[in-house]
């Protein structure tokens, strides 16, 4: 469990200095007015939607296979604006990890149903809060741990500089990271009342995870990881909802508990895991993270890829 990340000389080493320089750029980037920053992300987004062409791919394969009914004029306007917001996401996390609180209540739209949040609390559990991958995913963990601390269970970069600075900015506002591996460590937390955030929407492979729809795709493998800490008694599941508007205001929604979750039927549990997923995403598609193979593991081993 991180806490309190430390600095070490060790980041001092020229293998850090390109690191040092990225960084730099972020920081400085951070203190220009949203509005601009905002128009730098899009022009950003432009770029990766140029150049970038495998992640590219990757967000138009994920879209004609959640919305064939789109048509592809449609759906190419979606993986623009979705490129767009990739370009967004990356200055949005700089503003989550250095913005005074002042800047982050300034963006604040609206925030609903955090009373599901106290009730549960209320009765003495833990909630496991089930979130997307949106892009702006560092602003919305700011934001909300900004009202109520919470638990992120979370990847540790690779890069150790980069881990010191992700660290430090996602508890600015939060209370603990637990690394993924970490299954004891999280579910403490949820006995001890936390609130601990869980992003059940990836690909995760095919060890733990059971084959159900999301949106057109009706085998996609999706994670029973979700079941194993909503079944513990010390905790309730509810689920969160978050989009950024035209005006650069985040709104956010928290949405009541999953009754009788889990039922003891894993399938039906996870698809109905996927349909909060869905009924987040839908308020900004747009601002999802398409760029990952969502689709990669098949119910059939030999079957083709959808990426290549």
């Amino acid at each position: 469990m991180v806490t309190n990340p430390s600095f070490k000389l060790a980041f001092l080493a020229p293998k850090y200095w390109l690191t040092w320089l990225g960084v730099l750029f972020m920081y400085l980037i951070s203190w220009l007015p949203q509005s601009l920053q905002i128009g730098l992300g899009k022009g950003l987004g432009k770029l990766v939607h140029k150049y970038v062409k495998k992640r590219r791919k990757i967000a138009e394969v994920n879209i004609k296979l959640c919305f064939p009914q789109m048509s592809e004029a449609e759906q190419a306007k979606l993986v623009k604006e979705n490129m767009e917001n990739t370009g967004i996401a990356t200055l949005e996390t700089g503003m989550a990890w250095w913005w005074p609180n002042w800047r982050v209540k300034n963006v604040i739209g609206s925030i609903k149903g955090f009373e599901y949040i106290e009730q549960v609390q209320a009765n003495g559990k833990g909630v496991l809060l089930l979130v997307p991958h949106m892009l702006h995913l560092e602003m919305l963990g700011r934001i909300v741990g900004s009202i109520q601390p919470g638990v992120g269970f979370y990847r540790p970069h690779n890069n150790a500089l980069m881990e010191y600075f992700m660290t430090r900015g996602r508890l600015r506002s939060n209370e603990a990271l637990i690394g993924k591996k970490d299954v004891k460590g999280l579910l403490k937390s949820l006995k001890d009342k936390k609130m601990c955030y869980y992003l059940p929407d990836q690909d995760y492979g095919r060890n733990r995870c059971e084959f159900t729809s999301f949106y057109a795709v009706e085998e996609t493998a999706t994670t029973t990881g979700t079941l194993l800490f909503a079944a513990s008694k010390h905790c309730e599941a509810l689920s969160l909802s978050g989009n950024r508007d035209r005006f650069g205001k985040y709104h956010i929604e928290i949405y009541p508990l999953l009754e009788n979750f889990p039922s003891g039927d894993d399938n039906s549990d996870v698809r109905r895991v996927n349909e909060r997923m869905e009924l987040s995403i839908d308020k900004s598609r747009e601002q999802y993270m398409w760029l990952h193979r969502r689709f990669k593991t098949r119910p059939d081993k030999d079957a083709p890829s959808y990426y290549k």
